[in-house]
């Protein structure tokens, strides 16, 4: 069941900025895109199933071997349909830090790169400097500009649309025991989602949250971008 927020300043500003960012018009110079990371269990079966065959369907017998976690970055710029969704061991500071790096070398001529995250507290500069060193990280964190959610507020986040996708679409019902099988089958969806430029329409703006959640505007300057 989805529940009302608590609507306080802090959480009216933040969701303004996340969906005034969102209703901007495509711009290469200064593309939007979304970061989210869904946690994954690598299972294995303990017995061969049983394949297809005329008249008979597949089956797999229902015990399971847990064989670690892995993580899934699901990364999206809504309006392009440009996709970065991969597979990494964990969600470190390093893995947010490579994560970022990956996003940049896509736009080379990009002026400003923004990106909506949660608040997870890798999701900082301090996690690109611990892992590029102090030059390089804080170069690389000039080229974003990060958008937070508000706390409990990650419905705002297109990237969990494209967590969804990915759960639906690639990972299923299907059990695997391996992370480079993970990264084979999360880059294939990947280049597919990529190669058809699957976009995310959101429509849900400023004036909606003001009319659904029955606000005032606060009168306190709010960030820009």
């Amino acid at each position: 069941m989805w529940c009302v927020p608590e609507l306080n300043r802090e959480y009216v500003e933040r969701m303004e900025n996340v969906l005034d960012l969102l209703a901007r018009p495509l711009n290469p110079r200064e593309p939007v895109l979304a970061l989210d990371e869904r946690p994954v269990q690598l299972l294995d079966s303990l017995r061969v199933g049983r394949t297809a065959k005329p008249g008979c369907v597949a089956r797999r017998d229902y015990e399971y071997r847990r064989c670690g976690t892995a993580n899934v970055f699901c990364i999206v710029e809504p309006l392009a349909g440009r996709h970065f969704t991969h597979a990494t061991r964990n969600r470190k500071r390093g893995a947010f830090a490579r994560a970022l790096a990956r996003i940049e070398r896509a736009y080379p001529d990009a002026r400003k790169i923004h990106l909506i995250v949660d608040n997870l507290n890798t999701h900082s500069e301090r996690s690109l400097v611990l892992t590029f060193g102090e030059l390089e990280g804080r170069r690389l964190w000039r080229r974003f500009a990060v958008t937070y959610t508000p706390k409990h507020g990650s419905w705002l986040n297109p990237a969990e649309i494209e967590v969804s996708l990915w759960s639906r679409e690639c990972l299923g019902k299907r059990r695997v025991p391996y992370l480079v099988q993970l990264k084979h089958f999360t880059a294939l969806w990947n280049r597919d989602a990529d190669r058809r430029r699957r976009k995310i329409s959101w429509s849900f703006k400023s004036a909606d949250a003001r009319s659904l959640f029955r606000y005032q505007v606060f009168t306190t300057p709010r960030s820009k971008h």
